[in-house]
């Protein structure tokens, strides 16, 4: 199946991840045989950009963030070619741990190179043989393959079902460790703050409520929340109104809101001060780069107002206004999509593997680059069209996609949501709502509350809602002092 659609992957570009991207032409295999390899024939078609993770939109020039990534570029060269525990650490980086413990109300934090390696190197040494972890049914791949290099007893909880994770935290904590029946060392619940291919946000007052009850510790992933939720972009904690304190471990990335690279650990100066002692990804792995520390550090001073203007809440704004125009549209036009308001990540469900490949084909010919998901990435009949959006993008773009994704999605028949009329009511809609363009908003309200829109909801307009919930013995201690 790969095979048949996979010029709708890896689809390579020449051009910074902005707004728009030059993707370069590949061959077209749309209809030919389908062992046919790719290659590349000259040429680049300039797309909208709906699949990077630009959040804020720095991962283009900035006016502020690009003068002193070269700057330090010059004056620290690439590369340390060094671990941290040997002559891997400078200045630039004290700083920017410092920075991050400040910006997310945490003691201290530590720092890596790679953001999927935080989560495959850092669970193993806060967890081991005779703990007990509870993980999210759709955590992401490193938080599996860290827990599954631990060594621990792993319960799986259903997505965002809090009396799933109750029932399973009452149970094994009652029965203890496997045949000896002793008490757990350590009980540790681990979730993400905005799950990547559902666009939906944990239930982080439950969590820190669960958490409590049963004396575990929270390790929160945030590498989709982090910069982009929150009115300073501080991720879930501030989002959902939670306390940091109450998260034992925050977790995160750069290389999504930042545009930068790396990921980072923050917790009490005991968990960060046993994390350098014995997680391998800070003793072993090369450090970051210097000019990848300094676009972080001079984007959190952004978003932190220390350039003397506004822009980084500026563009926090923006994104929350063009996540839920878009995803308000979206509901609008009767498909059916995943996720939570403000939440930059929005599912669009094809559920039937053969339409990606359908979808993405047509995008790009009008000039709109699209991630398309199916199996092994999900279930077999959960296959979807992933929209991240930017804050970089205008208005303007939003609605040619729209457009784009309306005409698409009609003709292929993808309104899962949309009413269905009997003839000749369907024909009188499509009449006045042609396919090139969106129906008008159901959701207008006149001075007296009603929908001004009569006509499109006797015509069979979506109903649809978004129906996700918005964010709003004795244990041994996660690490010990002696360690």
């Amino acid at each position: 199946m790969y095979r048949r659609i996979h010029d709708c992957y890896n689809r390579p570009i020449s051009s910074a991840p902005g707004a728009w991207i030059d993707v370069m032409n590949r061959t077209d295999i749309d209809g030919t045989a389908m062992s046919q390899n790719l290659e590349v024939i000259g040429g680049t078609r300039r797309c909208l950009n709906l699949g990077s993770y630009n959040y804020l939109g720095f991962a283009a020039a900035d006016e502020y963030c690009t003068p002193r990534v070269l700057d330090t570029l010059n004056e620290w060269g690439v590369s340390t070619c060094s671990s941290r525990t040997e002559g891997g650490t400078t200045s630039i980086h004290v700083e920017l741990e410092q920075l991050v413990a400040d910006f997310l109300g945490k003691e201290d934090a530590i720092t890596f190179g790679m953001g999927f390696a935080t989560n495959a190197a850092s669970i193993p040494a806060l967890a081991g043989p005779g703990t007990l972890v509870l993980s999210d049914s759709l955590n992401h791949t490193s938080i599996v393959a860290g827990v599954k290099a631990s060594g621990a007893t792993v319960k799986v909880f259903r997505h965002n079902d809090m009396a799933h994770l109750e029932k399973l935290l009452r149970f094994h904590i009652a029965e203890g460790q496997p045949r000896t029946h002793r008490p757990w060392k350590k009980v540790i619940i681990v979730v993400e703050g905005i799950y990547s291919m559902e666009g939906e946000t944990t239930l982080l007052p439950e969590l820190v409520a669960l958490k409590k009850k049963y004396k575990a510790y929270l390790y929160l992933d945030e590498a989709h929340s982090i910069g982009c939720m929150g009115a300073h972009g501080r991720g879930l904690c501030e989002h959902a109104g939670v306390n940091p304190a109450d998260v034992d471990v925050l977790m995160g990335t750069f290389t999504k809101s930042f545009g930068s690279a790396g990921g980072y650990i923050a917790g009490s100066k005991q968990l960060i001060a046993y994390l350098r002692r014995h997680c391998p990804a800070h003793l072993y792995a090369t450090s970051m780069a210097p000019g990848v520390a300094q676009q972080i550090i001079s984007a959190i001073q952004l978003l932190q107002g220390q350039d003397g203007t506004n822009r980084g809440a500026a563009k926090i704004k923006q994104l929350h206004d063009n996540a839920n125009y878009f995803r308000r549209r979206l509901l609008d036009m009767g498909l059916h999509v995943l996720g939570d308001w403000d939440s930059p990540v929005m599912p669009i469900m094809v559920y039937h593997l053969c339409y990606i490949s359908g979808i993405s084909r047509r995008c790009l010919q009008r000039h709109i680059a699209m991630v398309v998901v199916g199996f092994p990435a999900t279930a077999l009949l959960q296959s979807r069209c992933r929209v991240c959006i930017s804050a970089s993008h205008t208005k303007e773009d939003l609605d040619y996609a729209l457009e784009v994704i309306y005409d698409i999605c009609s003709k292929m028949g993808l309104q899962y949501n949309m009413r269905q009329l009997p003839w000749p009511w369907s024909w009188l809609r499509m009449l006045l709502w042609p396919p090139s363009s969106s129906p008008p908003s159901l959701y207008s309200k006149s001075s007296k509350g009603k929908s001004s829109n009569w006509l499109q909801l006797l015509l069979g307009g979506s109903g649809l809602t978004n129906g996700s919930k918005v964010a709003a013995g004795k244990a041994q201690p996660l690490v010990t002092a002696a360690a």
